[in-house]
């Protein structure tokens, strides 16, 4: 079966469908959350409750074609507001998670990843890290395409002054 007419089957009520939905999806979705989170409970737990909205609002999907880009949505706005919750909770600013995207060859990038503001983060999560193009970022995020292009370009702006000076002598 096709993703979509898994997504109809699903959407019908078949539980199984669903699961191997998830199962098609599980991996991109833990990346996505741990890259955002920099904690593998976290985004497991991330992953557990975006996979639990979905399931409670499956059938108000209008585009079965569309299940992929709707739950890495449903992921992007859980772990948003995760982030948010933890930093009004957290006094403790000083420690930060060892890892970050599986240890990545190069800390450096990863830090200035994720020291971008949310909106230029997702994109280059998305488009970089994930390979979605562009167009694909634009929908799951649901903005233009414009939109996408020139946040990529600030945050590519923004990693380039951040790393630039490091290697310059």
């Amino acid at each position: 079966m096709t993703p979509a007419e898994l997504t109809v089957a699903a959407q019908q009520g078949d539980a199984e469908a669903f699961a191997a939905l998830i199962e098609m999806h599980q991996n991109r979705l833990y990346r996505i959350a741990y890259a955002y989170l920099h904690n593998e409970a976290d985004a497991l737990e991330a992953i557990q409750e975006s996979t639990y909205r979905a399931f409670r609002k499956l059938k108000k999907l209008k585009e079965p074609s569309y299940f992929g880009t709707w739950l890495i949505r449903i992921l992007l706005n859980y772990c948003a507001d995760e982030r948010k919750r933890k930093s009004r909770f957290s006094q403790i600013t000083d420690i930060q998670e060892s890892s970050s995207w599986d240890q990545p060859e190069d800390p450096d990038l990863a830090a200035a990843v994720s020291s971008l503001d949310r909106d230029c983060k997702q994109i280059i999560i998305l488009s970089y890290f994930e390979g979605f193009p562009l167009t694909e970022v634009a929908e799951i995020l649901g903005i233009p395409t414009g939109t996408v292009k020139s946040r990529l370009h600030r945050a590519l702006g923004q990693l380039r002054d951040q790393l630039g000076t490091k290697g310059d002598t």
